[in-house]
């Protein structure tokens, strides 16, 4: 299975279990899929497409920066989720 279909799988994952809903108080899932490589260009990892600034504030960022790098990092990998799955 190729990068972005695993991580297509995370977030769909994320999404069901209700990871992405605002109200939800569930700890938004990491998108990490352990292919842990930068781009040649540098500007973002080639298995969960996050930059370099949004895989260093992962740790301590909350619920609502956390959904905002996912749907950030779903745009730059071109994969669409359900509307509202991003609230």
């Amino acid at each position: 299975m190729n990068t972005l279909n695993l991580l297509r799988m995370r977030a769909r994952q994320a999404s069901a279990g209700g990871h992405f809903d605002s109200g939800s108080t569930a700890a938004v899932p990491s998108p990490c899929i352990s292919v842990c490589r930068m781009s040649p260009d540098r500007s973002h990892c080639e298995g969960c497409y996050r930059t370099l600034d949004e895989i260093g504030v992962w740790a301590r960022a909350d619920a609502r920066l956390r959904r905002s790098i996912w749907a950030r990092l779903l745009g730059r990998a071109g994969i669409s989720l359900a509307v509202g799955d991003l609230r």
